[in-house]
């Protein structure tokens, strides 16, 4: 088996530089007792706090002259900037982690453990979401019970972006041409050797939380609209049922007339059959309207983001020596 001595670890965050200023040592500390050469790869997502003060500070004060930081030119969203640091680190082995401390580096050890063991992907799995409303969770365990369409890879429930891939896994990924990325759906879909490791997810260690839930039911749109049929398939079901009823009913009514006569009644049915069926015209016109977003987002064939900064101190790789690139 190969050898795996480099590391990087990316981190995209938004407005995180209080979390940040924490997590930083603490990411160190534990980098250092895994022997391993490594980088860190801060992915600034349109942020406007002092990311970069906290990351020069960090450089300073510990003596590590081995980060990037990325300055993306606007904020893309999380899977963007995730993207962005992946084609960025270099390591043999690349770890993807939030900034808000949520994702302990405690954990660092044993996912590399498992890693040089000869594992290609080490999912970190959350051991409970206690750290969750009643609803949330029940509302995510639906999500993922929903998308779950196909039997050929299965999307973890428990598991987030924070995991280890090698380095074949990375460059798997990056030649995925989609620009509408749920990157939790890719990773579960490349497949490849894959290891888990249970963590208890800690509190934020600053700041709150930038996921809303229009956010939350925006990305959960993008996972079903990219790695699930079901709702194409439903509306197919609901428009035979209807049509099935339709038929029945219209058997019934000719029936009706041929046995008993003619009767001018039934206006509240009629009108009650005609508000229902608008309706499910209208949603499964906006089901279809989701899927025909996504294939009009692919076709502009726009770049999934663009860098406005890069500051690259990093250790790994040739010729990355204090290089500062503006876009």
């Amino acid at each position: 088996m190969k050898q795996r001595n480099t590391l990087s670890v990316v981190i995209p965050v938004l407005n995180e530089a209080d979390a940040m200023a924490l997590l930083l040592p603490q990411l160190a500390q534990q980098l250092h007792r895994c022997r391993l050469e490594w980088e860190i790869v801060v992915v600034d997502d349109g942020g406007t706090d002092a990311l970069a003060d906290v990351v020069h500070a960090f450089e300073h004060r510990h003596g590590h002259c081995n980060v990037q930081l990325l300055r993306l030119s606007r904020n893309f969203g999380k899977e963007a900037a995730l993207s962005a640091g992946l084609a960025a680190a270099r390591g043999e082995g690349v770890v993807c982690m939030d900034g808000d401390g949520q994702h302990p580096a405690a954990i660092l050890p044993a996912l590399i453990a498992q890693w040089q063991a000869g594992n290609d992907m080490v999912v970190a799995t959350l051991a409970s979401r206690e750290h969750e409303s009643p609803l949330l969770a029940w509302t995510k365990r639906c999500f993922y019970a929903f998308l779950q369409s196909s039997e050929r890879f299965r999307i973890p429930p428990d598991a987030g972006d924070f995991r280890l891939l090698d380095r074949r896994v990375v460059n798997a990924l990056l030649q995925l041409p989609e620009r509408s990325r749920f990157m939790k759906g890719l990773f579960a879909w490349l497949g490849y050797r894959t290891a888990t490791v249970k963590f208890e997810a800690a509190p934020r260690s600053a700041g709150r939380s930038k996921f809303r839930l229009r956010q939350l039911f925006g990305l959960a749109t993008l996972g079903i609209t990219a790695f699930s049929l079901r709702p194409l398939r439903m509306v197919s079901g609901a428009g035979a049922l209807i049509s099935l009823a339709a038929v029945a009913y219209g058997a019934y009514i000719a029936i009706e007339t041929l046995v008993e006569g003619n009767h001018v009644s039934g206006w509240a049915t009629l009108a009650s059959g005609m508000m229902l069926l608008s309706g499910i015209q209208l949603l499964c016109l906006g089901v279809i309207a989701e899927y025909l977003g996504r294939i009009y987002e692919e076709a502009k064939q726009r770049p999934l983001y663009l860098l406005d900064e890069v500051t690259d101190h990093s250790v790994i790789g040739a010729g990355a020596r204090g290089k500062q690139v503006h876009g």
